[in-house]
């Protein structure tokens, strides 16, 4: 079959274009930005990748086309399907039915952690020989790739609450009907899509409806978005992860370190282990006790998923660092959302001790350009000793810093970089956090600082 791919350069539609060819199939796809790495890594592939949005990337006329959810009616080559009445179907769709169907799927769905957590439960059951098929909205290291078909029924899938397609509102996650669920967390998020904290939890909902029976639910004891979830229903069985021991929790994790490098593992009470890496952040102790208890739904024993974990190397872009550079060491980082982008600054602070913080944000997420996290934003980088903010010109809402706060705002990239190379010295820790590729302002700093290095 020849498929065509609207929006192939995502990193979920480009999992699906490599598991389509994978699966025998003929692909190619378009996009508005073709350029590495996933233009290059979907090339090596043998995909066809065409530059662009037009009505002419359709005549060879494919036998289906799958459009990402980006795009929308008034596309022009969206326009052209349509007119030349071509199959398409969405990208959660056809994997449900090309890819899911008949398979142990292990989905991890919540506001926050899906992409490591799914990182996580893949690398555990790799570790534990399943060799799981997987989707991840992100790379992880252990893999280097962020899609694969797998050898196995059981197949990891990070499952977004985003919509479907312009023709299909569901959420994306309504589609891959797992076994497995993992429900991280839920707070307000994707304003540009739900009108309110309801309406995503309705959503929820109806992903919850589609667990068999005889699955399993993974979830925080005490998260109450998510215990009214479960109130509207549910018919499966349920385990609780908690940091502190409860009578509800079956998961619980303990005498956790600084930084959040080494804690415990209990279940059921009795004590399973002892995790040791190189994460920080309470929010992926979360994850981890997630993950594993996903993986023991799966068959694979907690000692086993423990010692998968110390060898876990986390994903692209959490976390990552990137350069150490006459001794400021640079980091890159996904947080787009005040809880994310706090835990992710405790985390570090709790590695770092004492030594100088400069977080810098790029607001980027449409929720966070329509104003819905102003409130919340300023006080998430209180663990930052120094924090620089870009607000760009479709920021819809300003900000405002007290006297007491160390934050500057920029409108200019290139007078953050100014202020931001000014008061930086060895021992800083920068940490950039954005989910998109911030102007590529990572590298910018990363060649100052090695200039400047040079020069003395």
């Amino acid at each position: 079959m020849r498929i065509h791919i609207l929006g192939v350069c995502g990193t979920f539609m480009g999992g699906l274009a490599v598991m389509a060819k994978d699966l025998g199939h003929t692909v190619s796809g378009s996009d508005a930005g073709v350029y590495p790495p996933m233009s290059t890594q979907l090339e090596a592939e043998g995909i066809v990748l065409m530059d662009g949005y037009c009505a002419e990337n359709l005549r060879d006329k494919p036998d289906l086309v799958i459009i990402g959810n980006a795009l929308s009616r008034g596309n022009v080559e969206v326009e052209a399907v349509l007119n030349q009445g071509i199959p398409y179907t969405s990208g959660a769709q056809w994997l449900a039915e090309n890819v899911l169907q008949g398979r142990w799927v292990l989905a991890i769905a919540g506001t926050h952690g899906k992409t490591t957590t799914s990182s996580m439960l893949a690398w555990v059951l790799e570790f534990a020989g399943l060799k799981p098929g997987f989707l991840i909205g992100g790379v992880p290291l252990n893999f280097a790739i962020s899609a694969r078909l797998g050898e196995t029924d059981f197949f990891v899938i990070e499952a977004d609450e985003y919509d479907t397609a312009f023709f299909d509102k569901r959420s994306k996650f309504v589609h891959y009907h797992p076994k497995t669920c993992v429900l991280n967390n839920l707070e307000f998020d994707h304003a540009d899509i739900f009108d309110n904290l309801d309406a995503i939890k309705r959503q929820f909902h109806h992903l919850v409806r589609t667990v068999p029976g005889h699955g399993l639910l993974v979830l925080p004891s005490d998260n109450k978005n998510l215990d009214d979830v479960l109130a509207m229903g549910s018919w499966t069985g349920a385990e609780n992860v908690s940091m502190t021991p409860t009578n509800k929790a079956a998961w619980v994790a303990s005498n956790i370190t600084a930084g959040e490098t080494e804690f415990d593992i209990h279940y059921q009470g009795k004590l399973a282990g002892r995790v040791n890496w190189s994460l920080t952040g309470k929010h992926n102790v979360f994850n981890a006790l997630a993950a594993i208890a996903a993986a023991h739904h799966a068959g694979v024993s907690a000692s086993v998923a423990i010692e998968a974990l110390t060898k876990f190397q986390s994903v692209k872009r959490r976390m990552e660092v990137r350069s150490v550079i006459n001794s400021i060491t640079i980091y890159d980082d996904f947080a787009h959302h005040p809880t994310a982008i706090a835990s992710t600054l405790a985390g570090l602070r709790g590695k770092v001790g004492a030594q100088r913080i400069i977080a810098v944000l790029e607001p980027r997420s449409n929720t966070m350009k329509m104003g819905v996290h102003k409130e919340t934003l300023l006080p998430s980088l209180a663990d930052a000793d120094y924090s620089f903010i870009y607000v760009p010109g479709d920021v819809r809402w300003g900000i405002s810093v007290s006297r007491e706060q160390t934050i500057d705002i920029h409108k200019s990239m290139r007078g953050l970089v100014d202020s931001l190379l000014e008061i930086l010295v060895p021992g800083d820790h920068v940490l950039f956090m954005s989910n998109g590729s911030f102007g590529g302002i990572h590298q910018v700093v990363e060649q100052h600082l090695s200039e400047l290095t040079r020069r003395k």
